[in-house]
């Protein structure tokens, strides 16, 4: 049996979305041709390709090595058929978008929908480490990640540096000190995002180093989280600074053991920066950068 490019296609397509009915409407077929394809692919291979999960379809570990192939077959192709056709409208298409952090990528999603309302953006927020796997997965388009493994391979513009802060509600005791040191806040209930964070990650170094324990922790899954438990009073919360949205009651406050500088890029692959949406969601980024001063601009080919 002969593999074909419809079969390898509809795969693909479906490991990027994690869904049949999400790759069909991509590939423009109906949903029985994907899984038609996906069926005569498992045979071909003799091995299960996707499990069902209630989250969506799980590949196993036979497709996550088969996509690492496919992946790049599919941006040729698709490559190959915008110079075909001239796709330079946008009148379709779509993105994945992956971010630690809801600042920046907010801001240039928005100036993006407004520039190309048509094309379909899926947007998640990650942990760090997750952010990271799936980028060197590849099965994201864009990642908006803060000090990315192996940056000079990547295709990658600066957005942004930042420093770790203390979050704390205005009423706070600690809001009207101008900088905050580690052993003071080890006194407080302290929020941190999640294991496989950048945050958590450098909280634990800096304890480490200075010999300082934690012992009320609370861990939230995304910044956005973190926030909301700040603003309802649960605790002191550590983050970078402009990761979430301002809010009237917070203030951020310097801490003396964080001095390093952190960077944030936005990111894709060598190949996919050509396809025209990834393009264009760069160029998109250009317009950011000379609308907000804090984003600065460090582009690299």
């Amino acid at each position: 049996m002969k593999i074909s490019s419809h079969q390898t296609a509809a795969f693909t397509e479906v490991f990027r979305r994690r869904s049949v009915s999400e790759a069909a409407t991509v590939l423009g077929v109906t949903q029985s041709a994907v899984t038609q394809h996906l069926a005569k692919l498992e045979q071909h291979m003799g091995t299960t390709l996707f499990i069902r999960h209630r989250t969506g379809l799980v590949p196993t570990k036979p497709a996550q090595e088969l996509f690492a192939l496919t992946d790049r077959v599919r941006v040729l192709e698709q490559l190959v058929a915008e110079k075909i056709n001239a796709y330079n409208d946008l009148s379709a298409g779509h993105l994945t978008v992956i971010a630690n952090a809801p600042c920046p990528a907010m801001p240039i999603i928005s100036e993006f929908n407004r520039r190309f309302p048509a094309v379909r953006i899926t947007f998640s927020l990650v942990p760090w480490e997750l952010a990271k796997q799936r980028l060197e997965a590849r099965d994201v388009d864009i990642a908006i990640i803060t000090e990315p493994d192996d940056l000079a391979s990547l295709f990658h513009v600066e957005l942004s540096k930042t420093r770790l802060m203390a979050l704390v509600r205005r009423e706070h005791r600690l809001a009207c000190r101008p900088t905050l040191g580690l052993a003071e806040l080890a006194q407080e209930r302290i929020i941190l995002t999640e294991d496989g964070s950048l945050t958590l990650r450098e909280v634990e170094k800096a304890c480490l180093e200075n010999s300082i324990n934690m012992p009320n922790v609370i861990k939230m899954a995304t910044y956005p989280v973190l926030k909301e438990a700040v603003l309802h009073g649960i605790g002191v919360g550590i983050l970078l600074q402009d990761s979430v949205f301002p809010a009237e009651e917070l203030v951020y406050k310097p801490v003396d053991e964080f001095c390093s500088d952190f960077k944030t890029y936005i990111v894709t692959t060598s190949d996919k920066r050509r396809l025209r949406c990834v393009e264009s969601f760069f160029e998109t980024v250009q317009i950011s950068i000379e609308n907000q001063p804090s984003i600065r601009q460090a582009e690299t080919d």
